[in-house]
């Protein structure tokens, strides 16, 4: 994807010398799967320790970290758009460098762009200058993998004294009624949590419906799927995911994408402990035991023991990071993380000890043992009592041995939401539908996270006696014919799982309106195990919409039709 055409050596910043510099010979090497080595040969040695400025004169056109999107492909469907995605180690079709989380830098940029367009990257100042040229710089050190750029016709709207929403024009309205005012009052909470925010301002980019994530927290410019735009905020909590990688992700940062969970667990947590203090503790349960259905889901699906169910995975030379990524690193880190917490037993001690460890690590890459390490020093008499090797939920186990993790945090506070919605789901499956019962459970004040849980327990008892789906559809149009893509999801899942071909059209519109993988893939899973019904609608779509998904997510749905090539 990436074609070098020269590299030179400049000379120091104000001695003599030919300011073309010096060229160098440059060959590249074979790698992996999913990069190469760019060899530059220097006229001699290095001290360590010594400056030098290479030049590297390359030309990127479709890369698989550099999307370049048809007018059709955006939300306004006028004119083309382009962004880049770097995690995991997508940044090497985008740019020559050190592509590993172990290393960090600054960086500063100059794109010009057509009249019309508008750049934006994730840097700490961004100026526009003449000739639709604008500068960027970065003045704090990052990983490789969270420089981001894109390109569109986009514009901006204030929703807080650090925070701007970006979009295209006709989505900019919605996106600031979405978020006007809540960035702050998370951004304020997480600072008292778990210390200053550092990156200076926090932005929203919404991006085309094609984008692969929810969210993909890049520093001061977050880039989120318009999914997000449910018209009533109910999926903010994808923003306090994203908010609380300003410290853990992007501040301190695993050093393999092997120890993923260092990112992703104290990420869950810190959004759970955000999330609490907001919206308080049943709310922010039944969300984490959402999240812990898909960690079951998942590992249902690949058996417990696989590899992948580790918290520390061993990525062997030429596999791609890539497809490592599962629910494991995000819920069974965030049970370790919590099981940190039960250890020191003090929800404000354990407070102060994510600040500590933020304070300590920040701008640095590191790996679970130093994390761990630093714990057992933060508690002395924890280290003292021996708590890295209780019997059966060692750190050594909870790292290295795959499986359901050995300790879950209490949810109950969640059940006066759960039990509800687990009781009208257990009306809902009965043979003979009671229907004074469930008439008499009103949905309507029902929180979105609510309504998953129940939808996640009807597809948990699909599929249901014979025509029992066709009346839930009838009788909660809020579930059947809801805008919200958590609720679609789920509704999608229970028409495919109860084969009903009436509303098969429904899965249909909702692969046709977005390409989140989390929303994808499930889909295309549910299709391709049904009916033939099922799987001739599954190959419709997917011929239908390829063009306008990632390709990352083409591949893995090729994968899962049994394509040809994949």
């Amino acid at each position: 994807a990436l074609s070098v055409r020269r590299a030179a050596l400049l000379p120091p910043p104000g001695a003599p010398g030919d300011p073309a510099g010096q060229e160098l010979p440059v060959e590249s090497r074979p790698f992996a799967s999913y990069g190469s080595v760019l060899l530059v040969s220097l006229p001699r040695p290095l001290r360590a320790g010594q400056l030098l400025t290479l030049e590297v004169d390359y030309e990127v056109g479709e890369g698989p970290g550099v999307c370049w999107l048809a007018p059709e492909q955006t939300a306004g469907k006028q004119k083309p758009y382009m962004y880049t995605q770097g995690q995991a180690v997508l940044n090497r079709s985008f740019f020559p460098g050190f592509d590993t989380p172990s290393v960090k830098c600054t960086y500063s940029a100059t794109v010009k762009v057509p009249e019309g367009f508008t750049a934006v990257m994730s840097a700490t100042s961004w100026e526009k200058q003449k000739d639709n040229t604008f500068v960027f710089k970065m003045s704090q050190p990052i990983p490789s993998y969270l420089i981001a750029l894109a390109v569109g016709d986009i514009v901006s709207a204030d929703v807080g004294p650090r925070s701007r929403v970006w979009a295209e024009p006709c989505l900019i309205e919605a996106a600031k009624k979405e978020y006007d005012g809540v960035i702050e009052e998370f951004l304020t909470v997480g600072e008292k949590l778990f210390g200053p925010y550092v990156w200076g301002r926090y932005d929203i980019l919404f991006m085309p419906p094609s984008f692969p994530f929810g969210g993909m927290e890049n520093p001061c410019l977050t880039f989120v799927t318009p999914c997000l735009l449910a018209g009533d905020r109910s999926l903010v909590d994808v923003i306090i995911h994203e908010i609380s990688h300003s410290w853990f992700g992007n501040l301190v940062t695993n050093a393999t994408w092997g120890e993923f969970w260092l990112n992703e667990g104290f990420t869950m947590y810190a959004q759970r402990r955000i999330s609490t203090e907001v919206y308080g503790s049943a709310y922010t349960c039944l969300e984490a035991a959402t999240g812990r259905a898909l960690l079951r889901q998942h590992m249902d699906n690949t058996g417990e023991d696989h590899p992948l169910n580790k918290l520390r995975v061993v990525i062997e030379p030429g596999v791609n990071p890539d497809d490592t990524y599962n629910e494991t690193p995000y819920e069974k880190g965030y049970c370790f993380v919590s099981y940190l917490a039960h250890l020191v037993g003090d929800q404000s001690k354990f407070d102060a000890f994510l600040q500590a460890y933020v304070n300590q690590f920040k701008f640095q890459s590191i790996t679970a043992d130093d994390a761990l390490g630093f714990f057992l020093e933060y508690f002395p008499e924890l280290k003292e009592k021996g708590v890295d090797s209780i019997p059966g939920f060692e750190f050594d186990r909870w790292l290295n041995t795959p499986g359901w993790p050995p300790y879950l945090p209490d949810l109950s506070p969640g059940e006066q939401l759960m039990k509800p919605a687990e009781e009208l789901a257990e009306l809902w499956a009965a043979d003979s539908l009671n229907m004074e019962a469930i008439e008499a459970v009103d949905i309507m004040a029902w929180r979105t996270y609510q309504l998953v849980y129940f939808l996640d327990r009807v597809l948990q008892k699909s599929p249901l006696p014979e025509g029992n789906v066709e009346r839930l559809s009838k009788m909660y149009p809020k579930i059947s014919k809801a805008q919200n893509a958590e609720l679609r999801l789920r509704w999608c899942q229970i028409v495919l799982r109860n084969n009903l071909e009436a509303e098969y059209s429904k899965v249909k519109d909702f692969l046709h309106s977005q390409g989140k993988q989390k929303y994808t893939l499930p889909l295309y899973r549910a299709m391709w195990g049904g009916s033939e019904a099922a799987r001739a609608l599954a190959m419709e779509t997917f011929s239908a919409t390829a063009p306008q998904l990632h390709v990352n997510v083409q591949n893995y749905v090729k994968k899962i039709l049994g394509l040809a090539g994949a």
